[in-house]
């Protein structure tokens, strides 16, 4: 069989198998398996000797169709205690879908693991720019968002031997890898918000900011810091047994109270009716403040009775700091939301010529959101 009938028969299958599970539309899921190529750039330079287990730099994230958190038609659920074997490539080994935990309640596992994913490969690019001596590089994921990344080394970092090096590398990578995804997921987020559609079809406004997106995507980023830390296990592997422990210690639940917990915030987090699901509860906790996301719960859910909520803390570069290390991260947007954006600043005093700067930026997008979320009848912010 040709290559091509070969990628024919496997999209087939997926568009089945897409419309039979629901969360998202059938050719959106099945572009999943096809997406994943790796990168045809020339590699220069460097014998690229330092790398993570399991973990290919010139292979991207694949496309993850997440779910709304609703108790609705085209939602599964899933029983939080088997969530499958994690797979960087397709398999079809994973169990995706929402599950609700006492303490981090509703999670999305598929944003989880596309934030796993995405912080490995992050991860995985900054550590071969550092064993090549390249300070400065810049990639893009799935959006045309092109992020531009400056790295300062301490005075010293060229004296260290190799091996002084390369495990300093690595912790500086893992810790680089996982600011850089959470910035891009909060990121789509953002832009999404704006109008961004990844297929002009399709409005995504009803999941921007979502109860359970941003809390989902940080537990993907610390899951995906631990495993990274494994250098005896392959990623996937590491990933599966991290994501699994996080899980239980959040105090997962089965299928059915997944979906009854959903089902008690009808019409008060969400309505819905033959035409689709409408989102009203926007959860815009980015840790900024106090530099923790804190999850929202569902009240008097079953088995959690007197569950205190868990918060995560957001990404710290303090391995960075402890060894004479600084980052910069600036995007260049590349959206057409861009114009909605920078008229947004200019509501918060701030007028953005240039680059974006996300520690500077970010915070003053968030504030135009939860004003706009606060002048709006049917939209209401959780602050758990």
């Amino acid at each position: 069989m040709d290559c091509c009938r070969h990628g024919r028969l496997v999209l087939l299958l997926l568009v089945c198998l897409a419309i039979a599970s629901g969360c998202r539309p059938a050719i959106f899921c099945a572009s999943a398996a096809i997406s994943q190529r790796p990168s045809l750039r020339v590699d220069r330079g460097g014998p690229d000797q330092w790398v993570f287990n399991g973990l290919n730099p010139r292979v991207p994230p694949r496309i993850r169709p997440g779910c709304y958190a609703s108790a609705t038609v085209s939602v599964r659920f899933i029983d939080a205690g088997d969530l499958g074997p994690h797979s960087y490539r397709f398999s079809w080994s994973e169990h995706n879908g929402i599950a609700y935990t006492c303490r981090g309640g509703h999670i999305d596992i598929a944003h989880a693991r596309k934030a796993i994913d995405s912080t490995g490969y992050l991860a995985a690019v900054t550590l071969r720019h550092l064993e090549r001596g390249e300070t400065r590089f810049r990639y893009k994921l799935i959006e045309p968002t092109v992020y531009f990344i400056t790295l300062t080394t301490p005075p010293d970092w060229d004296q260290l031997d190799d091996a002084q090096r390369e495990r300093i590398a690595r912790g500086v990578s893992r810790q680089v890898g996982q600011h850089l995804a959470f910035t891009a997921l909060t990121w789509h987020e953002i832009i999404t918000w704006f109008g961004y559609r990844p297929r002009p079809h399709v409005t995504e406004f009803p999941s921007a900011f979502s109860w359970e997106d941003t809390y989902s995507n940080l537990l993907g980023v610390h899951v995906a810091g631990t495993a990274l830390e494994q250098e005896n296990l392959g990623f996937n592997e590491a990933v599966t047994v991290a994501l699994k422990q996080r899980i239980e210690e959040l105090g997962g639940r089965s299928e059915e109270v997944s979906r009854r917990a959903s089902d008690a915030m009808r019409g008060q987090w969400y309505t819905s009716d033959w035409i689709g699901t409408y989102v009203r509860a926007r959860h815009l906790d980015l840790g900024t403040d106090d530099g923790y996301v804190t999850p929202c719960l569902v009240p008097a859910v079953a088995g959690c009775e007197d569950a205190q909520p868990c918060p995560l803390a957001i990404p710290s570069l303090d391995f960075l700091a402890d060894h004479g290390f600084t980052l910069n991260v600036q995007m260049d947007p590349k959206v057409w939301e861009l114009k909605k954006i920078r008229k947004a600043l200019a509501a918060e005093g701030c007028s953005l010529e240039g680059r974006l700067d996300p520690a500077v930026h970010f915070p003053l997008i968030m504030n135009y959101i939860s004003k706009s979320i606060a002048n709006a009848t049917d939209l209401i912010e959780l602050r758990p």
